[in-house]
């Protein structure tokens, strides 16, 4: 993935991060309330927004760093953030409720795109 593949898609997940944590807030309060999801809800919009930040610095790293595990640390958010909210987001508007046993597929990745930005700093700095 290109530096600036990875500049645009954490810039898009951040502002998405914003609007669905509004949408949740206005449109779909209600329906989280009533169906006791609103915590779940709230739960992948801030992951969402703590990764995109952290592919947001994999991206702005790139400028300093050329090192391999940079690209599994922007890969491993990106996969992370589709499948860990993803899976949270669409537990709580559906009900869906085995969802919720891919979600941990999604914190794995997200743990590994933090132990090869660790790797990628180490080695590289």
């Amino acid at each position: 993935m290109t530096q600036k593949a990875i500049l645009l898609i954490a810039t898009a997940f951040g502002a998405l991060s914003v609007m669905i944590g509004a949408f949740g807030a206005h449109a779909l309060a209600p329906m989280l309330r009533a169906t006791n999801r609103v915590e779940t809800f709230e739960t992948a919009v801030k992951y969402q927004m703590y990764h995109t930040l952290a592919l947001l610095a994999v991206g702005l790293l790139l400028f300093k760093i050329e090192h391999p595990a940079l690209q599994i640390a922007a890969w491993a958010f990106l996969i992370g953030i589709i499948i860990f909210s993803g899976s949270l987001y669409t537990l709580t508007m559906t009900g869906i409720t085995w969802l919720g046993a891919i979600t941990p597929i999604g914190g794995t990745a997200l743990i590994v795109g933090w132990a090869a930005l660790f790797y990628a700093v180490l080695k590289a700095l």
